[in-house]
């Protein structure tokens, strides 16, 4: 019986740290997407992004640094002789993103 208890009481605590991987990637992923987008000057896809996360994060400073930590490693790797993507491509990249945030940080 004791087994059963401490066994249901960490099944319940894992599943807080799954969705908080879950929203540090998405908000990764949506912010080196930006990063790109404001080095290669697409403004419609960095509003895109900053919407996303603005209605679909926890406002917290982690979330916030997440999201800026890997804007500026995009932006700083976009300016070594990196191509930019073009913006039909950026399109469908921060559509995916705007995805797995809202799915990450969905309330129930």
């Amino acid at each position: 019986m004791k087994i059963a208890a401490v066994a249901l009481v960490l099944s319940i605590t894992a599943l807080p740290s799954f969705a908080t991987d879950a929203g540090s990637a998405a908000l990764a992923a949506i912010g080196e997407i930006n990063g790109i987008a404001l080095a290669c000057a697409q403004p419609a896809i960095v509003s895109r992004a900053r919407n996303a996360v603005t209605h679909s994060a926890a406002k917290t400073r982690a979330n916030g640094e997440i999201f800026e930590n890997a804007t500026n490693a995009a932006y700083l790797k976009q300016g070594k002789d990196v191509t930019c993507p073009d913006a039909p491509t950026l399109a469908k990249k921060i559509t995916e993103a705007e995805k797995n945030l809202s799915t990450a940080f969905a309330t129930k």
